[in-house]
């Protein structure tokens, strides 16, 4: 799951936090999430990485039409549900819609986060994208086998870097769905030493650049890729 620490206070955040939904407007849609605290705690909440990717994504103006995408600890499944969105392409001809065309969008959790996510997911994307987008288990490093190596070009996580215990095992998934022309893109907030750790970690087995920062939301964005050097991003 996208697991990432929670300090019980109060303020604007923690009530954010335990609102039964949250609402955002991406990819000239209106995105409208249930999030579940009591029930599935942090992974059933929209965190600021999410959102800082999702707004990267569409203020860089990335074209994902036709790109094999990945998203790993979804969550709540704002960050997949808005790569569909982005991703869409229409096929028309003589004003007809043929077929739809677009990105295909593997959105991942825990088996316990599945169905919360796949309702998500299902209920803010048109029926004409809903093929697109496919809701699966991975637990890292566990479920590799159901995951054709090397078989996406984007691999995204949002606040997925947090617990040290899982650092193994999020580097081996990352290893093993990746090729020479995929593109990981993490969304972070760095909170403790630990952190920086995993980001050694990543260094030592691809090309690593930070590519975007929100100060506003002290949130970093990663790209990493195997086979090419720091100057090529």
């Amino acid at each position: 799951m996208a697991l990432v620490p929670y300090e019980e206070g109060g303020g604007w955040a923690a009530r954010q936090l335990h609102s039964p939904s949250a609402t955002f407007h991406f990819a000239s849609r209106t995105i409208r999430l249930q999030q579940d605290w009591r029930r599935l705690g942090v992974a059933a909440v929209v965190w600021d990485a999410a959102v800082v990717l999702c707004a990267y994504l569409e203020m860089e103006g990335i074209d994902l039409r036709d790109q094999s995408v990945i998203e790993l600890g979804a969550g709540t499944g704002l960050l997949g549900i808005v790569v569909t969105l982005l991703g869409k392409d229409f096929f028309v001809v003589f004003h007809v819609l043929l077929s739809p065309l677009g990105a295909h969008v593997t959105i991942t959790d825990r088996a316990a986060a599945l169905e919360f996510l796949e309702s998500n997911v299902q209920a803010n994307l048109p029926p004409e994208l809903r093929p697109r987008a496919v809701v699966k288990e991975l637990t890292w490093g566990k479920d590799l086998d159901n995951f054709p190596p090397g078989a996406f070009d984007l691999v995204l996580g949002a606040d997925i870097v947090y617990l040290e215990e899982t650092f193994a095992e999020l580097l081996q998934t990352l290893e093993h769905l990746c090729s020479e022309r995929t593109v990981i893109l993490l969304s972070c907030r760095i909170r403790y030493e630990r952190d920086l750790k995993f980001l050694k970690m990543l260094r030592d087995r691809f090309s690593v650049s930070e590519v975007h920062y929100d100060s506003s939301k002290d949130v970093h964005i990663y790209k990493a890729q195997r086979g090419i050097r720091k100057d090529d991003f």
